[in-house]
């Protein structure tokens, strides 16, 4: 699985409140603002780790879709960012299955659609192709600068038909199940769990210092696990 890669989990929150406290409990840099994100009625913050992504939107439009994903399930996990390395091939293998594209950018540094979460299933779901591979455009002109050493390695996702989900975005993203449930990447894997409200109910991050970080958490008040802590619906488990 060389080639496919989560470069990027996003979650949904009601203020940027939530950035502001994953910056302090996991130490990272500063982070980047997009204007871009406005198209879609959000406010966002966007950190680096190694030369992966965490970001937080916010909705500040009534209309913006995160804001019905908020108010319809409660802030949480919203979307997986993955890079691939053929993104018309993998647009292809999407129409194909009559999965819509709500969004498509063909720039000179990147390309990326996103699916629209009833057709793909589990989440939203975004594939960019960034030229050169190392590049991300979606991080910040100095993302390099501002990130801390660290890997997102896999995600949860939740289903009620999680076998049906982890085919199609096996069959869609041209990868091979490890399991029924498990989607490989470079990185690590993305689970796929049986539950009544589809949803991204997990990140996993390998960061330095877990303890620091469980610390922290705890002062920030969250809720405090051996293995991690949640925010914002979201339970970040530390590899």
């Amino acid at each position: 699985m060389a080639d496919l890669r989560i470069r990027q989990l996003v979650m949904a929150a009601n203020s940027l409140d939530t950035a502001n406290t994953l910056q302090e409990i996991f130490d990272l840099g500063r982070p980047y603002n997009d204007p871009g994100v406005g198209e879609f009625g959000l406010t966002n913050a966007v950190f680096a780790i190694g030369d992966q992504f965490l970001e937080v939107v916010v909705p500040v439009s009534p209309d913006a879709p995160a804001r019905r994903f908020i108010d319809r399930f409660g802030e949480g996990g919203y979307m997986v960012i993955f890079q691939v390395a053929n993104i018309e091939a993998t647009r292809n293998r999407a129409d194909a299955l009559n999965i819509r594209r709500v969004w498509n950018a063909d720039l000179e540094e990147i390309s990326a659609s996103h699916f629209h979460p009833a057709d793909f299933g589990g989440a939203i779901v975004s594939v960019d192709q960034p030229r050169p591979a190392s590049s991300w455009r979606w991080g910040g002109p100095d993302w390099e600068a501002c990130s801390v050493p660290g890997e997102l390695t896999g995600a949860v996702i939740a289903s009620p038909t999680p076998e049906e989900i982890a085919s199609r975005w096996a069959n869609v993203l041209d990868a091979e199940l490890t399991t029924a449930l498990e989607l490989p990447t470079r990185e690590g894997a993305v689970y796929f769990l049986k539950s009544e409200h589809s949803g991204v109910p997990e990140f996993q991050i390998k960061l330095d210092h877990k303890e620091r970080i469980l610390e922290r958490a705890e002062r920030a008040g969250c809720a405090v696990y051996s293995s991690g802590f949640d925010i914002a619906g979201v339970r970040f488990a530390l590899i």
